[in-house]
């Protein structure tokens, strides 16, 4: 063992020797100083940079772009200032790993030399210098005041001794630069490359549509809302010519280490298109053939119609806010503390991923921004179908159809709007669909007024739109009429008039609290780093875990139009009351108890679609942000104690996940992303996590796999020359199933098998496109309602579909879990849940004057008509709501009387088939978007929104996904054995 001892020390120290041979090699160092060759030209910049605000970013950008790449900051005579060295921000320490040394960075920055404006140096010799200001006495940092903070290869020690004016930023630099006027932080914040292709501006947005390198309130307040004051840490003690000395790290520099990846210049890479599943480069004629609606020709390349980039998308709390003005906010000024490893030291949020090497992103943004809240905003199922409500279904009522929509899916983008609307004095007004295309800097669209609100629009269903709802004490009488509540009340009678209390809220007509107040599920929440941000306090509030916070927006009340006319209302969308109605009530609401309590299994919907616990049922522990810390990160000048920063680790950490079974959505996502203007990865991890596209498909199959339904086979056998058989579908979710949009379908798949394998009879086979066939791929009445080339619909009379069936005989007939709605038959006609249909069916969510049939699966435990309409009266509803969250046309079938389940039944001839049977099996599959609904997008709609979608559906690749065939499994039997 001595020996052994002796040879590796001994091994150790030659290693120690060889290394240190090689160490302090500088690979920043240049032979040229650095410095400004154009002094002319810096002068005439000058005060143009100082002025941040003054300027569109593009604008801007290109001045910043030739001041700093021009080194005019490495000016003395103008008054410039630096620090005395090359220092670093944090220890780099060494391990010796497989017969090398490797080392690690753990700065805040790489190695960094700061250049200081003279108005910034003045104000931190005055502030912090040898007499300093007290730090609740401290001034603000005056306007003009820049910071350019140069960053080098790590360790610092490597360049040590060699002036900064030899020493090229290897990692760019990160600036600042102060206008108060500009927003309520007071900065503009930036990173900026010297190296060529290191940096873009971000006027165009690049192809990655990454987050913006520049701007007002970026990402970087993170780490600097930690500061005693003004957001920075700076110190007179670093700056050459002044007393004191920068702060040492320890710094194992003997040998010379691999360059380590830079935290800001991996949220800041080159741009480069990212794609996780790559889509046909032409049409899949065979997915065209089948949707059967050829009035659309697939775009050319050159017309995809792609969205603004969500680079652009980037709002914030103005100078002298927070106030009504500054009430709903892009995810941008949340994702800097709210997405893992935003500062690059801590990854608080993650866990390793079980199927790859890399981390899992369970952060709230991460996990919001890639479900479909977060793509509600660019979703191009809603904006196709939003056309086809405009072109065809309600052209005389554009202005209701716009309103009514954007007022969910771009809530933020359609309320931010209305309440600076009426601030400037005007009334309330219809938020029109075309004012998504705009650009900032750019007189496009509805012109450059409208900006700020496309931003918040294509946000989609965002951060501040559900932690702003105000229920119970929050929602008083005074806060409705408060100005962030600008146009609410009127929502709330057009939508839900004669309601009263939480039902008044239906269709997304909730109100919101105080602009300077974000709600959360934690008490005592640190408070100091997001009122230094942005003027806002997060408070604790039990309204944020309450099902209605949820139930507001998926209980959709809307008016049945005809031909301009409102002929009277209906339940497009039930979730939230079949939960309410189920064993999974919990009884209670933000205004007090419900009748008939809570059920036998109370559960709220975050407990599913927000889980706080892994699959074996632990609960998730993490801090909730990701920040600097006063405990966790290098020791940092001027930053607030750690009572004020360090964060607890929270028990219950809830993923905001956020996901039905839309996993076509996310394939278009994954596959489209340069076309929606999304990116992919992610932008704080980056490649240290599942691309979060990735990660939302597998919460989707898991959902599905886990927590949707089972699937049972009984009863098999051959009786009589009958092969008879029954599956049981039994629900597991807290609602129908489905839920949600009426146009989502689910159906069963039931096989008969040889000793082989191979089909001998089938109900439930699809197309290329998912539309259900017989035998000779004929397809089953209803698959389709239109002519191919979209002329006519078929057989509108006649309403065609499948029915319920409580039993299945042939090939032609499948059991399809789904609600389908009819139109008035007549301006004449009477609408609702006790009408006779007298319309034909349709996909318009504003022209549902009656249910043909709802036979959707109910949950368990589901309350009697007399028990539901008790507690629609509880919510301030009337009697259809208790009606028409139950079922139609299900002829009588048990199953619905209790919930839960449904059994069919299928009885085969044997002549309905050749062959022997040896087996029968089951599948249960999901549709968001059935074949007729995509038919009737394109049938009933052109332009730029349907001939989007129809590029997308056209090239869309689900070969090897869990949507292959268009349709997601959910569940299936193995093969049961006939006897």
């Amino acid at each position: 063992m001595r020996w052994l001892k002796s040879t590796i020390i001994g091994t150790v120290l030659s290693a120690l020797t060889a290394s240190a041979a090689l160490a302090g090699s500088c690979a920043a160092e240049r032979a040229e100083a650095l410095v400004p060759t154009d002094l002319a030209l810096c002068k005439s910049l000058a005060g143009d940079i100082r002025n941040p605000g003054g300027f569109p970013l593009d604008v801007y950008e290109d001045k910043l772009n030739r001041f700093v790449g021009g080194y005019c900051h490495r000016d003395a005579d103008a008054g410039w200032e630096r620090d005395k060295f090359v220092r670093d921000t944090g220890p780099f320490t060494a391990v010796f790993s497989e017969g090398s040394w490797q080392g690690s960075y753990h700065g805040t920055h790489t190695p960094v030399v700061i250049w200081y404006s003279p108005e910034m140096v003045d104000w931190l010799v005055t502030n912090r210098g040898a007499t300093p200001t007290a730090p609740e006495a401290t001034p603000e940092v005056p306007k003009g005041a820049i910071m350019i903070k140069e960053m080098f290869p790590s360790p610092a020690a490597d360049c040590a001794g060699i002036d900064p004016l030899h020493l090229f930023p290897t990692s760019g630099a990160a600036v600042m630069v102060r206008d108060p006027a500009a927003s309520f932080d007071g900065w503009f914040w930036g990173w900026y490359g010297f190296a060529p292709d290191s940096w873009a501006p971000d006027w165009p947005a690049g192809a990655s549509n990454s987050i913006p390198n520049m701007g007002f309130a970026q990402y970087c307040m993170n780490c600097h809302a930690s500061a005693e004051n003004n957001l920075t840490f700076a110190t007179p003690d670093n700056i050459e010519g002044h007393p004191g000395q920068p702060r040492a790290y320890l710094s194992q520099n003997f040998f010379t280490p691999t360059p380590a990846p830079v935290h800001h210049e991996a949220v800041h890479a080159p741009d480069g298109a990212l794609q996780l599943t790559k889509p046909h480069d032409k049409a899949d004629n065979a997915v065209i053939n089948d949707l059967r609606a050829y009035a659309q020709e697939l775009a050319s390349p050159d017309t995809k119609h792609v969205m603004p980039s969500q680079t652009y998308d980037n709002t914030w709390v103005a100078a002298g806010g927070p106030t009504a003005a500054d009430t709903f906010l892009t995810s941008s000024q949340c994702l800097g503390c709210h997405d893992a490893g935003s500062t690059g030291l801590q990854f608080d949020m993650t866990q390793p991923n079980p199927h790859g090497d890399d981390l899992t992103n369970l952060s709230p943004y991460a996990t919001w921004r890639t479900s479909p809240m977060g793509l509600a905003g660019r979703d191009p199922f809603f904006f196709a179908q939003l056309a086809s409500e405009m072109q065809s279904f309600h052209p005389e009522s554009r202005d209701l159809v716009q309103t009514t929509c954007l007022g969910c899916h771009g809530i933020a983008g359609e309320r931010q709007f209305n309440i600076d609307t009426v601030a400037a004095g005007d009334a309330c007004a219809p938020f029109p669909r075309s004012a998504l295309n705009t650009l900032p800097w750019a007189e496009t669209g509805d012109g450059p007024d409208f900006a700020k609100y496309a931003m918040l629009a294509r946000d989609g269903i965002t951060c501040t739109a559900c932690h702003r709802i105000a229920m119970g004490d929050r929602a008083t009488a005074a806060q409705a009429d408060a100005p962030e509540n600008a146009c609410v009340s009127e929502r709330q009678e057009l939508l839900n008039p004669g309601a009263t209390g939480f039902a008044r809220t239906f269709t997304g007509s909730f109100l919101v609290g105080p602009p300077d107040s974000l709600i959360g599920p934690f008490k005592a929440p640190k408070t100091k780093p997001m009122q230094n941000a942005m003027g806002i306090k997060p408070d604790y509030h039990e309204t944020v875990t309450s099902s209605e916070i949820c139930g507001s927006c998926h209980t959709v009340h809307l008016p049945v139009l005809n031909k301009g006319k409102t002929l009277g209302y209906v339940y497009e969308q039930t979730t939230y009351p079949e939960w309410a109605f189920s064993a999974y009530r919990t009884g209670v609401s933000p205004d007090g108890p419900l009748p008939s309590g809570p059920g036998a299994n109370p559960t709220s919907c975050q407990s599913c679609h927000m889980p706080s616990r892994d699959a074996d049922g632990v609960p998730y522990k993490s801090k909730i942000a990701s920040i600097q810390e006063f405990s966790n990160f290098p020791a940092a000048d001027h930053p607030l104690p750690p009572e004020d920063i360090d964060l607890a680790v929270r028990d219950g950490f809830a993923q905001h996940t956020l996901v039905g079974l839309n996993i076509f959505l996310i394939e278009v996502a994954q596959q489209f992303s340069d076309i929606l203007g999304i990116p992919t990865s992610d932008p704080m991890l980056g490649s240290k996590a599942t691309d979060p596209l990735l990660r939302t498909e597998q919460a989707m199959v898991d959902q599905a796999r886990l927590h949707t339904a089972d699937l049972a086979i009984s009863d098999v056998a051959i009786t009589d020359g009958q092969l008879n058989a029954t599956v049981t579908v039994t629900n597991k979710a807290g609602h129908k199933f489905p839920s949600g949009v009426g146009f989502r379908r689910a159906f069963v798949e039931f096989s008969v098998l040889d000793d082989k394998g191979a089909v001998l009879w089938q109900s439930g086979r699809t197309n290329a496109a998912g539309a259900l066939v017989d035998a000779d791929a004929k397809p089953l009445d209803g698959e389709y309602w239109w002519k191919d080339d979209c002329s006519a619909r078929l057989a509108p009379e006649s309403r065609l579909h499948q029915p319920h069936y409580a039993t299945v005989t042939s090939q032609s007939q499948a059991q399809i879990y789904q609600e389908l709605v009819s139109t008035p038959g007549s301006a004449a006609a009477v609408c609702g849940p006790t009408s006779t249909p007298s319309g034909h069916l349709t996909t318009s969510f504003l022209s549902i004057c009656s249910t043909i049939k709802d036979n959707r699966i109910l949950p368990h435990g589901y309350l009697p008509l007399a028990e539901r309409q008790t507690i629609a009266a509880a919510f301030g509803a009337g009697k259809d709501l208790a009606l028409e969250s139950g079922s139609f046309a299900v002829d009588g079938d048990p199953a619905y009387e209790q919930g839960g389940f449904d059994s069919v039944s299928y009885a085969i001839d044997r002549t309905e088939f050749e062959g022997t049977p040896a087996s029968v099996q089951a599948k249960l599959y999901y549709q968001a978007t059935p074949p007729f609904y995509l038919q009737d997008r394109f049938c009933t709609a052109k332009g730029p929104d349907t001939e989007r979608l129809y590029d997308m559906v056209g090239r869309l690749n689900l070969d090897d996904t869990p949507a292959e065939g268009w349709k997601l499994q959910v569940a299936g039997t193995a093969t049961m054995a006939v006897q």
